[in-house]
């Protein structure tokens, strides 16, 4: 598995890929900035792992792989665990630059955001792993459904995954019954708000899991 994941990142990892997870957090210090939308760029950066330039379909990454002697549901696994480190060092990079951006916010003229906070911010990667849970279980089987749908996974990835963040940051105040949930996320105490994010890995991890066996069981499928 160390051996797949070291090939991930150096031969089908496009450096694009790398840029954008390493140079988009910082737009959590823009004034006014949209916090939840920032979280998208990293699913831009699955078409380029999967496609890429002189990369992954272009060069056959996925029957070179095949090729390997290597389980087939443990190329899944591989590409899986690569996605995860994408998601998980961006939440990192965005989380390290949020006292920076509290202070700007805060101090700096015309820069204030209202909607910036630390039990804000802990309410939105609750939010956001989930929503990266939701754009995997969309990705991942269409595509290894017949190893090169990657046009179609895509965009029902960047659909289901803006129509979800639609939900928690526009609709959620219009649904009945639901109006103060949107005020909870944001007001109650980082207790819960770390709960809550608690909650959201614990079901990203279960969630990546069946991905994972619905994943590898339709590439077992696919005839190269």
């Amino acid at each position: 598995m160390k051996a797949l994941i070291y090939k991930e990142m150096r031969l089908a990892m496009h450096p694009i890929c790398y840029v954008f997870v390493l140079a988009f957090p910082f737009m959590i210090l823009i004034p006014s900035y949209p916090l939840a939308i920032g979280f998208i760029y990293v699913l831009t950066c699955y078409p380029i792992l999967f496609l890429g330039a002189n990369k992954g379909q272009q060069s056959n990454d996925l029957l070179y792989s095949v090729l390997l002697p290597v389980r087939k549901k443990d190329i899944v696994l591989a590409r899986i665990v690569t996605v995860a480190i994408l998601q998980f060092t961006f939440v990192a990079i965005m989380s390290a630059l949020l006292p920076l951006a509290l202070l700007m916010h805060k101090n700096l003229p015309g820069t204030e955001n209202p909607g910036i906070g630390l039990n804000g911010y802990v309410s939105v990667l609750a939010i956001a792993f989930i929503g990266y849970s939701i754009a995997d279980m969309i990705y991942f089987p269409i595509y290894y459904k017949k190893g090169k749908s990657i046009v179609m996974s895509t965009l029902f990835m960047i659909l289901g995954f803006l129509v979800y963040l639609s939900i928690f940051t526009i609709g959620l105040p219009y649904i009945p019954g639901l109006e103060g949930y949107t005020h909870f996320l944001c007001d109650s105490g980082l207790g819960v708000q770390f709960g809550l994010l608690a909650g959201a890995l614990v079901l990203y991890v279960a969630l990546h899991y069946v991905v994972y066996r619905i994943s590898s069981k339709r590439l077992e499928l696919v005839d190269f």
